[in-house]
């Protein structure tokens, strides 16, 4: 053994032996030789000398006893036994060994060293003889093997110890609240280094005495009598009465964990013998330490009442976003439409952009205002619906303003750009990408970034979606996690109009003559406060889906209602009315229509639009324009005639001319290109479905005649065209067309009157698609053999019928009006069969001879 100074004397400095009088005796200093205490590695979890076998049993010789000391050690330590599993760790024992020899040689912190501690823990008063010390980390405390005369009772020492201790006991560094405690150890202790951790619970076995025997099952009275002396019990449970488990056992419940650990140490492997009720033989007692299982009544209540916890973790979850991220989505919300973060609102930064553009202008000889030359004739012309815009936004009108307009017609432009220049407090939103995306998600973050509503969680609803469908597995029913797309847009919208209405009331103090106003009031009274909302390619796309424009046109009327701001729809659809009138029933709008512009002014834009970019010379030099110097401009009234007013078109014939083209060379492309996308949009794809998936509602024979009709004619008449075969008295068709704006159908009397080419350039498109022969043959040819099937069926009904009149007996006279009636009809479809017969021939003959 590895000799260091005793734990119970004072060695450390004096050297002396280990020997304590007791009451009415002495011992022979000289015949009892001092035992050293040693701490050795015995095992992984516990510290005992050589002399302990593997077995972990602690061996008593004559005169010798064993005390068990408590609380010298943190039980927090015990998590470095828990670490000796890992490869990498070194060895907590020897760690110990080596800390508690430094801090007991040392003695510069006696508090700090578990032997000082353990040293006052008895008394100078008794004789006794330390032979050993064997700690236990994870139990916080220590075995003491001490060597008493004969004459003493191991009883006696402790009954001696426990006075002393009552009025004495040190209170270690790091449990000032607790005393050290000491026992007399009545069983076989075990030393062993599994993973068995102290606890509240102990489980107490009845073991036989010896083979064969049979042990006696203690009543709860027994065991309150043996335990109570080491800590207060909080229950005792014997076992359960239809368990079958051997051995027998009972669980004791300790209030303090300190006391389980002294009662396991000091009572394993005690025997009750038969005179105290421990059965022919007696019983040994096993004791074991058990993980208590703590209450969880909270998770048990959860797990047991599914359908009333998900509903009210969902409200929740619900209730913790809205108070915490409404605010966030709010402020960015104002800041979309204020423009806080946009640069080009800056004073600063559009001051230096403005210079910067400025002395490129002066550098490359370039004219100013370039960009906004080309549109001033525009705006000139269309002054009035600029300034009617602009009156009806300072009156307070609970109705809609709506813009009109076919595609390229400048819609965007004379909104944003004329009647709402320098209005600082707009609102766009373009419905196209919301309308366009794919799937909930893409839809909802389409339409936050259109307000600025963030941040957003649009993947949350596909994933709360798979939650509800596994809790309906589960139990039945939704757990209420996912919302439809119809309740996440009704979010984003009305976030949007609790911003715009702070915004309406940002400037309202209370020294305003109107203060006492309520907020609805005051923005009834004051409209030019409100911001103006701008829905823009509204019914776009329409006929794929409603629930976009339904929601955005219910909204819309509430703002407008509500006095939050004022709204203005731009569309290309003639029929908004009918979607509108569903929010905001019994309103007239206030619409704006626009349309192609006259020749006069295409003319100027597209003379202005090739001067905006010429070079200009040195200052005080004239320079020549491009519309003065080119000769060919004096084409420029014919083209025109034919592209008609539309703006996209002038651009495009702007930019053409300015790469060098002739007017005429640049209209005749815009006329081809025009030609081919009539023939891939509506005849040649001859399939159910457009490339985007929607279905079509015309054939490729309905669109030529269309075609061919307008070819010759600058409108057709709405009703008529109705009575061919070909449309079957459906302007299902017709309205499809529209949409696609092949064709425009004018209005009169709030009845369509008359149909126009969708574009001016389409009817120079629509004619040269007609002088193509073999185009026309083709298509002519597709047109007649509906018209011969069409016919066709038509006799063969009037066959049966006349089949069915001549079955009748004695052929009754009331019938033969009737069939004389079937067979003109029958005489004039087959007429009308010959004549296309006839017609189809000649088709096929320049099929099989033209390319």
């Amino acid at each position: 053994m590895v000799g260091v100074k005793s734990v119970f004397g004072r060695l450390a400095t004096s050297q002396r032996q280990h020997l304590y009088q007791l009451p009415n005796m002495s011992l022979n200093a000289a015949t009892v030789r001092p035992f050293p205490y040693v701490f050795s590695r015995a095992a992984r979890c516990s510290s005992t000398t050589p002399a302990v076998p593997k077995t972990g049993h602690i061996e008593e010789g004559p005169n010798e006893s064993l005390l068990f000391i408590d609380n010298i050690f943190p039980l927090r330590l015990s998590f470095l036994l828990r670490l000796t599993n890992l490869p990498f760790f070194a060895d907590p024992e020897k760690i110990l060994q080596r800390l508690l020899k430094q801090l007991h040689d040392d003695q510069k912190i006696p508090a700090a060293d578990p032997i000082n501690i353990a040293q006052r823990a008895l008394p100078d008063s008794i004789s006794l003889q330390v032979k050993q010390i064997l700690p236990r980390l994870k139990e916080g405390g220590a075995y003491a093997k001490l060597l008493h005369d004969p004459k003493v009772s191991p009883p006696d020492i402790e009954a001696a110890l426990q006075e002393y201790l009552e009025k004495n006991a040190p209170k270690p560094w790091f449990n000032p609240f607790r005393s050290v405690g000491s026992h007399l150890v009545r069983g076989r202790p075990w030393l062993e280094d599994l993973q068995r951790y102290p606890s509240q619970k102990l489980k107490v076995e009845f073991l036989p005495a010896s083979p064969g025997a049979e042990a006696a099952e203690l009543p709860e009275e027994t065991l309150y009598s043996l335990f109570r002396t080491y800590g207060k019990l909080g229950d005792i449970k014997p076992q359960p009465a239809g368990s079958k488990d051997l051995p027998k056992y009972a669980t004791l419940y300790y209030g303090n964990i300190r006391d389980a650990i002294m009662a396991k140490n000091c009572m394993h492997g005690f025997v009750l013998p038969e005179s105290k009720g421990g059965g022919k033989g007696g019983t040994v007692l096993k004791l074991v330490y058990e993980r208590r299982t703590k209450a969880r009544f909270l998770r048990d209540w959860i797990m047991n009442h599914p359908r009333i916890f998900i509903p009210i973790f969902a409200a929740v979850v619900a209730s913790v976003t809205v108070a915490v991220f409404d605010p966030v989505r709010t402020f960015f919300i104002k800041s979309h439409v204020t423009h806080t973060f946009h640069l080009n609102e800056n004073r600063v930064y559009s001051w230096f952009q403005s210079q910067l553009t400025r002395a490129n202008e002066i550098l490359s000889f370039k004219r100013r205002g370039g960009e906004k030359a080309g549109l001033s004739a525009i705006w000139e012309d269309r002054r009035g619906d600029i300034e009617q815009i602009k009156t009806w936004l300072m009156e307070t009108a609970d109705t809609f303003i709506v813009v009109q307009g076919p595609r390229g017609s400048g819609k965007r432009e004379l909104v944003l750009d004329e009647a709402l220049k320098g209005r600082r407090n707009t609102l766009h939103i373009d419905c196209k990408p919301i309308q366009e995306a794919r799937g909930d998600s893409s839809t909802i973050s389409a339409a936050a970034r259109a307000v600025g509503y963030k941040p957003i969680f649009s993947w949350m609803n596909t994933f709360s979606s798979m939650i509800d469908l596994a809790a309906q597995g589960t139990i039945g029913t939704k757990t209420g996690f996912s919302e439809t797309l119809d309740t996440q847009l009704q979010k984003i919208w009305q976030n949007t109009t609790n911003a715009l209405k702070e915004i309406a009331l940002e400037g309202r103090t209370k020294d305003d003559k109107d203060s006492e106003l309520g907020d609805d009031e005051y923005l009834e009274a004051h409209p030019e406060r409100r911001p103006v909302v701008v829905i823009d390619n509204f019914l776009h796309k329409s006929q794929e889906g409603s629930i976009v424009y339904d929601k955005i046109s219910e909204w819309a009327a509430g703002l407008t209602t509500g006095n939050v701001a004022h709204v203005i729809f731009l569309t290309t659809d003639v029929s908004y009315a009918k979607w509108l009138s569903k929010a905001l029933p019994n309103r007239v709008f206030r619409q704006v229509s626009l349309g192609d512009c006259s020749p006069e002014v295409a003319k100027r834009f597209v003379v202005n639009q090739l001067d905006a970019d010429a070079d200009g010379g040195p200052k005080g030099e004239k320079i020549s324009l491009p519309s003065e110097s080119r000769e060919d401009l004096s084409e420029l009234d014919g083209c025109i005639d034919i592209l008609g007013g539309r703006l996209t078109d002038l651009e495009f014939l702007a930019r053409r001319i300015k790469t060098g083209e002739t007017p005429n060379k640049a209209v005749q492309q815009i006329i081809d290109q025009a030609a081919s996308e009539i023939l891939k949009m509506y005849i040649l794809d001859i399939s159910t479905s457009s490339s985007n998936g929607t279905t079509r509602s015309w054939t490729p024979e309905q669109a030529w005649l269309l075609i061919k009709s307008l070819a010759t004619a600058p409108s057709l008449r709405y009703n008529e065209l109705l009575l061919s075969d070909t449309f079957k008295s459906s302007d299902g068709s017709l309205l499809a067309l529209e949409q696609f704006e092949l064709i425009s159908i004018v209005s009169r009397n709030g009845r369509p009157h008359s149909i126009k080419p969708g574009k001016p350039v389409y009817r120079a498109a629509f004619q040269q698609l007609v002088a193509d022969r073999v185009l026309k043959a083709r298509l002519d040819l597709a047109v007649l053999t509906q018209l011969i099937g069409i016919e066709t069926k038509a006799i063969d009904k009037a066959e049966a019928e006349l089949a069915l009149l001549g079955g009748l007996p004695g052929q009754p006279r009331e019938v033969k009006s009737r069939v004389m009636w079937l067979l003109a009809k029958m005489q004039a479809s087959q007429g009308k069969l010959e004549g296309w017969e006839k017609e189809g021939k000649a088709l096929k003959e320049v099929l099989a001879k033209e390319y």
